[in-house]
């Protein structure tokens, strides 16, 4: 536990800390751009420079241990002409468009130039060359706005696996952006928006679809609905000033309302249809595993297709599925064949409920609210169409939501609490925890258990443990006792079960499984750390402490439900007697599944 000062503040910290690490635990700010906590402290932009006793130079505080006996100086004249200079230079080839730029809310370049003083630009001269690449569905790219912090850089790389991003050329000609200054439709990009989430300017942002939905809403003949997915009710109140955490779902519906929607209705509607689909896949699976192959059959024929291999990926997160498609092509049958939730709403939405209201499917409009860029992508894959149109029209981020409400001029914070229309706003907790990392797992555990033994759980709470929590690779097991005749063949079967969140553990437990290392009969992917509460659309910086702070708020939203169970939403077993007959049956089959394919690497 060295001992040092900073700024004569005498500090203790565990063996390893930096001076940036020991310097906030005394509750002194140093400015940084290119530091991500937990991720990367390369000291690359040299804002988080400070003065050491004895030290013959500044040095970055997010990359120097604290030792023993350390004299820190952190607001020195010499540091703090230091870090203007440098932020001068950022700024003096900063092609920044600041006036109408989305990030000039929130940039921190901007911020951390206002905090030190910066008035004018010092040094101008030549611009860094601007390429805008705008070729993927839900991301762009700017390069003039780019200032080399290499933040997305290390994200795409060390904790999604994906390494669609590297520096290219070096000095002032240094590009940061795929190989050979490609675009990024040229290479594997899973659209993840992690690159984003992270940039500390505008240089990756998301794909912009509010004037596509401010247009349908304008449209007498558009019927427009909105879709809000779970992890939006924990995160959409820090765009407006609340905690981190701060669970906002009535004031977010009473929005959504007075933006014009036409039904305001949630994803949670079908997170929970996904489980009854998904779940009885799963048994399915399980059975033709089990007993069906052993007798020499050709699967569950009453199902309309035969059942894909064990373990079964979750299907819900459109970037970790898009990863598999590239990187492990020969595993797509694993995939569960189910939509996810926001494609399976658009589905519904275009027939079911086009029918119960008289509309035509192309009469309606289908805007989705999402944590995820990358669903801005799977709403336009050529796959999600069954409703005879595009099944979902627009996909706004949390930010983006954000910036329609305040374009609107609504008062958040003066907003009552409302509650969303039904049928397709009924849901149960189970399909609030989807947010989080483990969630789907959960979900699909509670319903399958009872299926199967007509008992709920056998777990605190409902709530499974060992898969919660920010852990990179968690798993899980369970001994199925009381299984009930027809479910007899898992009597005494041990269920083993994986949850991997961020892209680079999902390669983990893949390999593992593909070694022998490893065998589980269900695994729950998220593309994304922490799940979709940490999405690449939520507001920034999304550090662990605004994940757990979130995850918790998901759990209260779980816990305060009348009904946690996904096979109790009454309306979703409406629409199965109304509409899609029952759980993998053929027009469930047709609306609600889907095929994924085999990619190259390019």
């Amino acid at each position: 536990m060295p001992k040092l000062t900073i700024d004569n503040i005498p500090v203790e910290v565990p063996e390893g800390t930096s001076v940036l690490e020991a310097a906030q635990k005394a509750g002194i700010r140093i400015p940084t751009l290119c530091y991500l906590k937990d991720v990367q402290a390369i000291g690359a932009c040299r804002v988080c420079t400070v003065e050491i006793k004895g030290a013959r130079t500044l040095v970055a505080s997010c990359s120097q241990p604290a030792t023993e006996g350390m004299e820190v100086k952190t607001n020195t004249r010499r540091v703090r002409q230091a870090r203007r200079t440098v932020v001068e230079l950022l700024l003096s080839e900063h092609d920044g468009d600041c006036q109408t730029c989305n990030r000039s809310e929130d940039c921190e370049l901007q911020a951390v130039a206002r905090e030190l003083g910066v008035k004018d630009i010092t040094y101008p001269g030549a611009k860094a060359a601007r390429f805008r690449d705008t070729s993927t569905p839900a991301l762009t790219r700017d390069t003039a706005k780019c200032i080399a912090c290499r933040r997305c850089v290390t994200v795409c790389n060390n904790v999604q696996g994906v390494a669609a991003l590297w520096a290219q050329n070096r000095g002032f000609k240094t590009v940061i952006g795929p190989a050979f200054c490609q675009n990024l439709d040229e290479v594997v990009c899973v659209q993840c928006g992690q690159c984003g989430a992270v940039c500390p300017v505008g240089a990756i942002t998301e794909k912009d679809h509010i004037a596509a939905v401010w247009e349908a809403l304008d449209d007498p003949n558009k019927h427009v609905v909105v879709q809000t997915a779970p992890a939006i009710r924990a995160a959409l109140g820090e765009c407006f000033g609340y905690p981190p955490g701060t669970r906002v779902t009535g004031k977010m519906t009473a929005a959504l309302r007075r933006l014009g929607f036409d039904g305001v209705f949630d994803t949670n509607f079908t997170a929970d249809l996904t489980i009854m689909e998904e779940g009885t896949e799963l048994l399915m699976r399980l059975k033709h595993a089990l007993v069906d192959s052993k007798k020499g059959g050709n699967g569950h024929k009453d199902d309309h297709h035969t059942p894909g291999p064990l373990p079964m990926f979750t299907s819900c997160s459109p970037g970790w599925i898009k990863f598999l498609e590239h990187y492990y092509p020969d595993m797509t049958a694993n995939l569960s064949t189910c939509k996810s939730p926001q494609q399976m709403f658009g589905a519904v939405a275009k027939t079911y409920y086009a029918q119960k209201i008289g509309k035509k499917p192309e009469d309606i409009f289908v805007a989705s609210v999402m944590p995820c860029t990358a669903k801005k992508y799977e709403c336009q894959r050529p796959e999600m169409n069954d409703s005879g149109v595009q099944d979902v029209d627009a996909v706004l981020t949390t930010r983006e939501l954000a910036r329609m409400i305040k374009q609107a001029g609504i008062r958040f914070e003066q907003l009552p609490d409302e509650k969303m229309d039904a049928p397709l706003g009924i849901s149960t907790g189970a399909a609030d925890i989807f947010a989080n990392t483990g969630g789907v797992m959960e979900a699909a555990l509670r319903t399958a258990w009872e299926i199967v033994t007509g008992k709920p759980l056998p777990f605190e709470n409902l709530h499974v443990k060992p898969i919660a929590g920010l852990e990179g690779v968690k798993e899980a097991s369970a001994k199925i006792t009381g299984a009930k005749p027809e479910w007899s063949f898992l009597e005494g079967a041990e269920l083993k079960v994986a949850v991997a969140h961020g892209l680079s553990n999902a390669r983990k437990v893949i390999e593992a499984v593909r070694s022998g290392q490893k065998q589980y009969h269900f695994i729950e992917v998220m593309t994304c750390p922490g799940g979709c509460i940490g999405g690449g659309g939520q507001p920034r910086l999304t550090t662990n402490d605004h994940r757990l702070a979130r995850i918790r708020a998901i759990y209260e939203e779980d816990e305060h439900r009348e009904l946690r169970k996904s096979h109790e939403n009454p309306a979703v077993m409406q629409l199965y007697k109304e509409f899609l007959g029952q759980p993998l049956g053929e027009k469930s089959h047709k609306l609600l599944h889907t095929k994924y394919v085999a990619r190259t690497r390019v």
